[in-house]
């Protein structure tokens, strides 16, 4: 199998026929991302093509040598991989921030449903889809609207980051992840889990990714179901993980995106 998207956005929407679609938001306006049995597409319906999205690839050729061989075997299945890297910090960390304490389909619903409401709404290839609400707009809400959006949980959360957001939004570009991860974390409520999620979507680099997530476990569980895998309380996961790639970067981004990429397709 090639071509294979990685939909672990919250935002992706899946329909009947095998498509694909989200929105999202560049520095020049938004965007349609769609992907069918055609490949990729991508249509800029609001404001100018002058920033385009762009999109990672991933190949099972990097994956670490010392990993599980039923691992490895399970990944290298899927090919060549592809991700779209989130152009819009400001959603990364809203996106990172709503999965907080949740489960992973409460995520999706609430990310969904918040920027359905407060967010902007264009038109897909199969109907509606929203980006998610500016930093500006979240700082005017009231305590009422966060919680009729079902998010009051994350309101400080929330609030806190749209504020520093704001201020230092500029300083952040450009950075690398992990420098990226430290600077977040200095946002209140923010902490590393969130942090590392947030840079992770935004530069596409998951080499940097909470490795001992608990979907990561999951996944790679399923996937190598007769590998002696550490208990869930067994700290021992994220040492074993990233010691399978040792110093080598593109492995353990291989290894972790490509294991993300298998649990979203499985579910």
């Amino acid at each position: 199998m090639s071509d294979v998207l990685t939909i672990d956005h919250p935002a992706w929407q899946v329909y009947e026929d095998g498509t694909y679609a989200r929105a999202v938001r560049t520095a020049s306006g938004i965007w349609i991302v769609s992907h069918d049995g055609d490949g990729l597409h991508m249509a800029c319906v609001e404001g100018t093509e002058d920033v385009k999205p762009e999109v990672v690839s991933t190949d099972p050729a990097n994956l670490p040598p010392a990993a599980p061989g039923a691992l490895r075997d399970g990944l290298a299945r899927l090919g060549v991989t592809r991700r779209l890297a989130n152009p819009w910090l400001w959603d990364a960390i809203t996106t990172a921030i709503l999965r907080q304490v949740v489960r992973a389909d409460q995520a999706r619903k609430l990310y969904r449903t918040w920027c359905s409401i407060y967010g902007t709404t264009v038109e897909g290839p199969h109907g509606a889809l929203a980006v998610a609400p500016t930093p500006a707009v979240v700082l005017a809400l009231t305590d009422e609207q966060f919680h009729d959006a079902g998010v009051k949980f994350h309101r400080t959360a929330l609030l806190a980051a749209a504020t520093h957001y704001q201020q230092h939004h500029t300083a952040w570009k450009g950075q690398r992840p992990s420098a990226l991860a430290l600077d977040l974390i200095r946002i209140p409520r923010i902490g590393p889990w969130t942090a590392a999620a947030a840079a992770c979507d935004y530069t596409g680099d998951f080499s940097i990714y909470p490795h001992d997530d608990l979907a990561v476990r999951t996944w790679a569980s399923k996937i190598a179901p007769a590998y002696a895998w550490p208990g869930k309380k067994d700290k021992a996961f994220g040492p074993l993980w990233t010691g399978w790639a040792g110093t080598d970067r593109t492995a353990l981004h291989t290894l972790t995106l490509a294991t993300l990429t298998w649990g979203a397709h499985a579910r």
